[in-house]
């Protein structure tokens, strides 16, 4: 049995974070700023109760009659008193006999194209601590990113008003990076577990490592290009964040529609519809709020009985990062344009070109992962160069069928076409290339295929939310 030492180092982050939050508010205090002390104490007590709730909740203490737990809880100790338990019970394996055990059975990573079935009998107390570390696990993402994201932020901003960093500030800073990283480290690790429940998955360093850095220099990079531009155009910062927040709050609830799925009922038995519209709503409030700093490696479905997108969509993916790097470079020109001279001790142009430089590395280590270092590669039914090339050629397609030569004139419908012999080898090329240039692209939103389908010769490019690819030719004699 493993130790749980991601237990110690969620709460560890968490107490630490906490620790130094108060402590910087008080010199806040001190010092008159009341704003900031206000707003410090907003971003460290939210995510805290958020975070107290979803122990409460994944452990079903309300349930149960445990008075002194609930107490501890309300009291913000939740967290210190489960990894207490969580410890306790890893120390007792071995020393008293358990009266039962329960079989799982797991699939392994297929070698050579088969994948075996393994029988493990797994303990009263095994079972308590994958609870325990589930409950942990998302209680980290909580807190990453409802609550150290805007700090980090906040501290940040101040820091380029005052143009200075004291020590207090600078040691949340610096905890509160290192608790956004690790929430989205666990976010990807979460992701992996629960879309390939069925096999045993085992992450390497490589695979650890490689996630750390994608997750650091795309989340520093995106952290300061809001806080420059917040600091020039303090007025037009809250409609550009409240867009991306609406944009990823309601991009669930809007497939939930689309899809006519009938409500989930299945959260939890105790809760009525009331409490089950709640839940839901503070994970996709959640789920915007990663996607507010980075890319969501866990996305939500509504309609799904585990909430979870359990395929891999590499043209949602796709989608995110140039959008994504679009928005940056934008907020990035107009600080550029309208900085003050606070700004004025730095070189400008150089400081965007690492801003964006920063984000391409992001990107790269996320292709680095994905493509040599993902425990479960092996499943995918296309790589990610392939789906990245994929959705490049939608995109060309689409380009092209928007191009003025292959718009109708609305004058007259076509004629019908006679085949003729001088024209033979015309018509030849026209169809070898009609793969590189459609007429007609669709995108259905709701199973995430893209679609290309001419006019004479049917020639359509479906791409499922996994990456594949069905080609289906049809020529009209």
């Amino acid at each position: 049995m493993r130790l749980p030492s991601s237990i110690f180092v969620s709460v560890s982050l968490f107490t630490a974070e906490t620790t130094a939050a108060l402590y910087l508010s008080s010199t806040y205090r001190s010092a008159g700023d009341q704003i900031w002390q206000g707003l410090t104490l907003l971003f460290t007590l939210v995510p805290s109760v958020l975070v107290q709730l979803t122990l409460t909740f994944i452990h079903r203490d309300l349930g149960r009659d445990r008075p002194l737990v609930l107490l501890l809880h309300i009291l913000q100790l939740g967290p210190i008193v489960r990894c207490l338990e969580a410890f306790c019970i890893y120390g007792s394996v071995g020393r008293v006999e358990e009266p039962y055990v329960s079989i799982t059975r797991k699939k392994q990573l297929p070698r050579g194209g088969q994948s075996e079935e393994v029988e493990r009998q797994v303990g009263q107390a095994e079972g308590k601590l994958f609870t325990h570390r589930a409950a942990f696990a998302r209680s980290s993402v909580i807190q990453a990113f409802l609550g150290s994201a805007p700090q980090l932020t906040l501290q940040l901003y101040i820091c380029a008003l005052q143009q200075g960093v004291s020590i207090g500030r600078g040691t949340l800073m610096v905890i509160s990076l290192l608790s956004i990283v690790y929430g989205a480290l666990r976010c990807n690790i979460l992701a992996i577990k629960i879309k390939y429940d069925d096999y045993e998955v085992d992450v390497r360093p490589v695979a650890y490592m490689c996630i750390y850095l994608w997750r650091s220099f795309e989340i520093a990079s995106r952290v300061v290009v809001l806080v420059l531009f917040s600091s020039v155009l303090q007025l037009w910062i809250l409609p550009v964040v409240l867009l991306n927040f609406i944009v990823f709050f309601f991009y669930p609830w809007i497939l939930f529609w689309l899809s006519h799925s009938p409500f989930p009922e299945n959260i939890e038995k105790t809760l009525t519809r009331v409490g089950t519209t709640i839940v839901l709503c503070l994970l996709t409030f959640l789920y915007a709020g990663i996607n507010m700093f980075c890319w969501s490696a866990v996305q939500v479905k509504l309609c799904d009985p585990d909430l979870i997108n359990k395929s891999q969509n590499w043209y949602r993916m796709a989608v995110y990062y140039v959008l994504r790097f679009v928005e940056n470079a934008s907020l990035l020109l107009l600080w550029f344009m309208y900085k003050t001279e606070v700004y004025n001790f730095i070189c400008a142009p150089l400081l965007v070109l690492l801003l964006l430089l920063a984000y391409g590395i992001a990107i790269f280590f996320m292709l680095v992962f994905y493509q040599f270092c993902h425990p479960c590669r092996r499943l995918f039914s296309s790589s990610m160069t392939q789906g990245l090339w994929t959705c490049s050629s939608l995109l060309c397609l689409s380009c092209n069928s928007a191009s003025p030569q292959n718009r109708p004139t609305g004058k007259s419908p076509c004629p019908p076409t006679r085949k003729e012999p001088a024209n033979d080898g015309a018509q030849d090329t026209s169809s070898d290339t009609t793969d590189d240039m459609p007429n007609e692209t669709t995108y259905d939103m709701l199973n995430d295929t893209v679609c290309d389908s001419p006019n004479k010769v049917s020639n359509s490019i479906c791409v499922g939310i996994n990456g594949d690819i069905n080609h289906s030719v049809s020529c009209n004699a």
